[in-house]
């Protein structure tokens, strides 16, 4: 394998800087063509999501916002269209949310892969397991370890992921423990394409319902999840939506670009 990061994308393809972090501008067909063929290549590739609450979370850790540089940073949500047309006068080409995107790579990528589960809890990640297997049965889906392991478990939970000789590993941990996760254990020994997907493995399970199609439309599932738990996720979004959107405006204020 070839063990050089990517550094958030190739050189052909715009980024933008949203409060910090490189966001590659790119379509969700170009996308999952250049996924596609780094993973062909065997280019290890580490692949993320920016949205408007981990946008907020890296302006307060800076290991986290240096960790996002080596990953290919694709645009997730509303809010960082928002940022977009604010910062550099037009959004993203299209919303590559990694719920929706990762599940419709694996669909339409025609190369057999061995594609590693890793995070959620066990029967979540086994639930999602079978989805995928039913959704894309030209690959071999590996569930590994749920995400509750110890430290003291950790070495054996690597020693796991390398053995098994991954393409593509799914690490659904959370916002920002998959990403420094990811970016202080995971190398192209483990695997040449690892994802960071939240909660993608609890939705595919149906443990955690998707808003209905059109307010997917209208990019409002994020008030639909509020609306499910107003308890857990008030702070990210009654609060954390207006602090992304003032700091999106500070930036454009002191006129910082990418």
């Amino acid at each position: 394998m070839n063990v050089e990061p990517l550094h958030a994308a190739p050189a052909s393809y715009e980024r933008r800087d949203i409060l910090g972090t490189s966001v590659t501008v790119i379509g969700r067909d170009d996308a999952m063509a250049l996924i596609s063929r780094h993973v062909a290549e065997r280019r290890f590739t580490k692949v993320g999501f920016l949205n408007a609450h981990n946008a907020n979370v890296a302006t307060g850790d800076p290991e986290y916002r240096a960790a996002l540089q080596d990953f290919l940073i694709l645009a997730d949500g509303i809010g960082v269209d928002i940022a977009a047309k604010l910062l550099y006068g037009a959004p993203f080409p299209d919303n590559l949310n990694g719920t929706d995107f990762v599940p419709e790579f694996l669909r339409r990528e025609k190369a057999s892969l061995r594609v590693g589960l890793l995070g959620a809890r066990r029967s979540n990640a086994e639930a999602a397991q079978a989805k995928l297997v039913a959704l894309a049965p030209q690959h071999e889906f590996v569930f590994l370890h749920d995400g509750f392991f110890t430290g003291e478990e950790e070495p054996a939970v690597l020693a796991a992921i390398a053995d098994a000789r991954l393409d593509v590993l799914l690490v659904a941990m959370g916002v920002p423990r998959q990403e420094l996760w990811i970016a202080r254990n995971i190398t192209a020994r483990h695997c040449t394409v690892p994802m960071a997907v939240g909660a993608l493995l609890d939705f595919l399970s149906g443990s955690v319902p998707r808003a209905p199609l059109w307010m997917r439309r209208l990019r409002l599932e994020w008030l639909f999840r509020l609306c499910l738990e107003p308890r857990r996720l008030w702070r990210r979004y009654v609060v954390g939506n207006p602090v992304f959107l003032l700091r999106v405006l500070g930036q454009k204020l002191a006129g910082r670009r990418a």
